[in-house]
């Protein structure tokens, strides 16, 4: 249990709304950005990855703290690399045996934080543990990883299928198997961007009924297209196939839910459903031969590296737009070559 203190959060002193280029002090979740924010930043990342020597000392004396209450290889690395690249210095700092927040109350905790670094990013058992750490902290907090939301990696998702199809919101994707944080994020994701969307899980498996309302209501607005069925056929003619492990890291009772995802693997039979040449897609680490097999993990449609290696472009435009808006104005629209793999 996250240990909170009693009393509510100073005020803080905050860049004016106006002179940021986007309106959030923090990333929680993808719906924290408005849609055309989430273009922007999808730009800005398509260009870091294509030249990011304009941005080689954009974090120059600057310090990033990455609280990790779960292990991760993708995530770490890429964070590390990114900023580094960019003249920043990071410090990682291992949760999994004194979680945030067990030692001493979370509020010291991160007002000792602020003290040392100019941003944090927190990989976390409990989504509520990153929102109590947004209403503490005066840097900016990115969620890393929660049990609700994964918002770094859906944004390297929408960049993966941009390079691919020409834009994000143009491929018909299926995520099939479990309703996870993965999913929610990805859901939030080609809503921001006016996609359509085939969730495809076995019963009780649903993604958030909470997160689902808010999703359909960002597309009203957008026009995107997300439904929801528990029929695998529901593969036929999509772009790209989706799928995450089914057991999340510390879930307990694990063989039942197993046995209800066994029929919704991912194998040559179902990519056999969609689209000819459909993308396969997963945000690894993957457990092959049980949520995919790897005929499927290592096809030539296979973009599961590409999504990979997008995480450290889109972090990185995600955190100059938090840190450093000095150098950041956002693309409001996009242009011919932004997307290229």
């Amino acid at each position: 249990m996250t240990a909170l203190a009693s009393t509510t959060p100073p005020s803080r002193t905050v860049l004016a709304s106006a002179h940021r280029p986007v309106a959030t002090r923090h990333l929680t979740c993808v719906h924290d950005l408005a849609q055309h924010e989430v273009h922007g930043l999808l730009a800005l990342a398509a260009r870091i990855k294509r030249d990011p020597s304009a941005w080689s000392t954009a974090f120059r004396g600057m310090a990033l703290a990455l609280a990790f209450e779960k292990p991760s290889l993708r995530t770490r690395a890429s964070f590390e690399v990114g900023f580094q690249l960019m003249g920043g210095s990071v410090v990682f700092m291992d949760q999994r045996d004194s979680p945030i927040g067990q030692r001493e109350a979370l509020s010291d905790w991160a007002r000792s934080m602020e003290r040392w670094f100019d941003a944090l990013v927190v990989r976390t058992m409990s989504h509520g543990t990153v929102e109590a750490l947004t209403a503490w902290s005066s840097i900016p907090v990115v969620n890393a990883l929660s049990d609700l939301h994964h918002p770094c990696q859906a944004m390297a998702d929408l960049l993966t299928l941009a390079e691919r199809f020409g834009s994000p919101s143009t491929p018909h994707v299926a995520w099939v198997g479990d309703g996870n944080n993965v999913c929610h994020s990805l859901m939030e994701a080609i809503a921001s961007v006016g996609g359509r969307l085939t969730v495809i899980t076995p019963s009780g498996f649903a993604p958030s009924a909470d997160i689902v309302r808010a999703v359909q209501a960002r597309c009203m607005r957008t026009g995107a297209s997300i439904r929801f069925t528990h029929d695998l056929e529901a593969v036929a003619g999509v772009n790209a196939v989706y799928t995450d492990t089914w057991i999340s890291m510390g879930e307990a009772d694990a063989e039942p839910k197993r046995a209800a995802l066994r029929p919704y693997q991912v194998n040559a039979g179902l990519m056999a459903k969609a689209a000819p040449g459909a993308a396969f897609m997963h945000c690894l680490p993957a457990h092959r031969g049980e949520e995919a097999t790897d005929d499927v993990i290592d096809a030539p449609t296979s973009v599961v590296f590409d999504q990979a290696e997008n995480r450290m472009h889109v972090q990185c435009a995600i955190l100059l737009a938090l840190l450093r808006p000095d150098l950041v104005e956002l693309p409001t629209t996009f242009v011919p070559g932004d997307f290229v793999a």
